[in-house]
């Protein structure tokens, strides 16, 4: 691995545990709080691309298995991966992955709107479809259940794909990263 990719691996990684520093906000019908980090994990996969967006998610999920307060509110540890929130966290890097993939094979005609689908795919159903049966089996509930809790994120989740939708083609173009 070249050195600029190992700085872009640690600048997203550093990224998305910035993100933690905003508080999380707790819901009382669900036990898994509302972040800004996704909006880090579309962005390492979007402008990083498969290996080196899911190896930054990677670093920083073993950054939080390792016991740094790098999660939002200062969490971390592996007693929050066996936790409600873990199968969110867990999916982060395979969704950076997946994302990296998917812009890959649409780098040269990137726009918004392309963008965004990819994130909505990958940087939002995907990170569901993993964690929600995570909440159903780690607080005993059921899956329906998991996924009405859970419909409160989608909004939030909407404005994040924006969010970056909005300025990663400009900035994959920039970085130069996809020779």
């Amino acid at each position: 691995m070249k050195t600029k990719e190992m700085m872009y691996v640690s600048l997203f990684t550093a990224i998305v545990a910035a993100l933690g520093i905003l508080p999380p906000v707790t819901l009382p019908f669900i036990p898994v709080p509302i972040t800004a980090q996704t909006l880090g994990v579309m962005l390492a996969g979007t402008v990083l691309g498969a290996r080196l967006g899911g190896l930054s998610l990677l670093v920083f999920l073993l950054l939080v298995i390792a016991g740094a307060p790098v999660l939002s509110g200062g969490r971390g540890g592996l007693g929050v991966i066996f936790g409600p929130s873990g199968g969110f966290i867990l999916s982060w890097p395979i969704s950076a992955f997946v994302i990296g993939l998917l812009i890959e094979k649409t780098v040269p005609h990137l726009n918004f709107i392309k963008v965004l689908g990819i994130n909505i795919i990958a940087g939002i159903l995907l990170v569901y479809l993993i964690g929600i049966p995570w909440i159903a089996v780690m607080t005993n509930i059921s899956i329906t259940q998991a996924a009405i809790g859970s419909a409160i994120f989608l909004p939030g989740d909407l404005i994040k794909a924006a969010i970056v939708s909005s300025f990663a083609p400009q900035l994959i173009k920039r970085l130069n990263l996809r020779k």
